[in-house]
């Protein structure tokens, strides 16, 4: 399928500012040790194929799932084929001993790019899953932002998002405070980080769910008054490899907005989805109608819908890239922005977090009101949108 198309667009979006640094990004990438962390994810493996097809000298992987790996370097093979890269997959934590001991072994890398992260809204719907984001988001930086420093690496690109700007649910707010740590050690090695919207059909994503319900003959749902960006996951690696290897130190990259990105509605690509599929949408006025319709409607050609007002914890009314008082650089590239920082930053606010953190962690039982609060002291105008309602109890 056309996932161009299907987001409402008909080009990509980045194709005039990779063919004018193309040279200079293949020289870099051609000299260059690399190591991804997280590499196996949606963006991950975008970032991973953007490296490769450039020829590095090394390029290592490292995520936990060994099964997203596989796919990863079967997709490589199968495309890209071989070069001269050393090229190698480790199935291992990176927050572990092997990661530790990995990065031991090894000469070190000139880049070094985090794509590990927890990114949904749902995980907050606990203390215990909650504290997994955190551990994620922000530790895990920390701890492999530290390794690539002692080892030597030349660079450190961290991916954030759209939802650090003005956040309203916690993970949000996990990489807002992540990028406030990166102000602090950005002081003892270059780091650059990106923002950008959602990748459409990126692992565990609402689009990614359509391809899941319709290989499962199942209905699909989704809100029709959420209006979101999307990029593909091509242009999700390409914004990441630009920060990465373009970026000046503390940079934020973010797609710039234009007519060629534009908010799109859910379940209007709900809509898109099933017609390039063979299918009218057949739109039902409740969970169950859609569930207990599935198996008369499918051969008919029409596909259960259920569309619905979003009301759960989380849930942004509106996407932004920026906040008002950030430093913006719009002339550099032609359709990517650029946030400008210094390396302003409160160490005893961000030894507070550190020490809250391991404390909280220390007691029985988590309390999930506790973590909000530490939240609040780290991003005073947290406006964390509560409704009680999570999208576990969601179709």
């Amino acid at each position: 399928m056309n996932i161009l198309g299907l987001i409402g667009r008909d080009r990509q979006l980045f194709d005039t500012d990779i063919e004018r640094h193309d040279a200079a990004l293949r020289e870099r990438v051609g000299a260059s040790r690399f190591l991804v962390i997280g590499g196996a994810g949606s963006i991950g493996q975008a970032v991973t194929r953007e490296i490769f097809k450039r020829n590095p000298r090394a390029l290592h992987v490292v995520d936990i799932s060994e099964n997203n790996m596989v796919e990863l370097v079967r997709d490589i093979r199968s495309t890209l084929g071989y070069n001269d890269a050393d090229f190698r997959t480790f199935a291992i934590d990176c927050g572990s001993r092997e990661f530790e001991a990995l990065m031991a072994a090894n000469t070190g890398y000139d880049y070094v790019l985090n794509l590990s992260a927890l990114k949904h809204v749902r995980s907050e719907k606990d203390p215990y899953t909650l504290m997994r984001l955190i551990e994620v988001n922000v530790l895990n930086t920390i701890s492999t932002l530290q390794a690539a420093r002692d080892t030597g690496a030349g660079k450190y690109f961290c991916v954030s998002t759209d939802k650090a700007a003005n956040p309203v649910n916690m993970m949000g707010a996990s990489k807002r405070i992540m990028e406030m740590f990166l102000m602090r050690e950005s002081l003892k090695l270059p780091i650059s980080t990106a923002r950008f919207a959602n990748v459409a059909f990126s692992d565990g994503s609402l689009l990614h769910g359509f391809n899941q319900r319709f290989a499962k003959n199942q209905p699909i749902s989704a809100p029709n008054d959420v209006r979101r960006y999307f990029v593909t996951p091509q242009e999700s690696g390409e914004l990441c490899l630009m920060s990465c290897l373009l970026g000046e130190n503390r940079d934020i990259f973010f797609p710039k907005l234009s007519e060629a990105l534009n908010l799109t509605k859910f379940s209007d690509i709900a809509t898109r989805y099933l017609r390039a599929r063979g299918y009218e949408p057949y739109e039902c006025a409740t969970e169950d109608e859609a569930r207990d319709s599935a198996a008369d409607l499918i051969p008919q050609g029409k596909w259960p819908v259920y569309l619905f007002t979003s009301d759960t914890t989380g849930e942004k009314d509106f996407e932004e890239f920026f906040t008002e008082t950030e430093d913006l650089d719009m002339d550099r590239f032609d359709n990517i922005g650029v946030i400008r920082n210094t390396p302003e930053f409160d160490p005893a606010k961000l030894d507070h977090f550190i020490a809250e953190i391991a404390r909280i962690r220390a007691t029985q039982p988590w309390d999930k009101p506790e973590i909000v609060a530490l939240f609040n002291v780290m991003i005073p105008d947290f406006n964390h949108k509560e409704t009680g309602k999570y999208l576990d109890a969601r179709m």
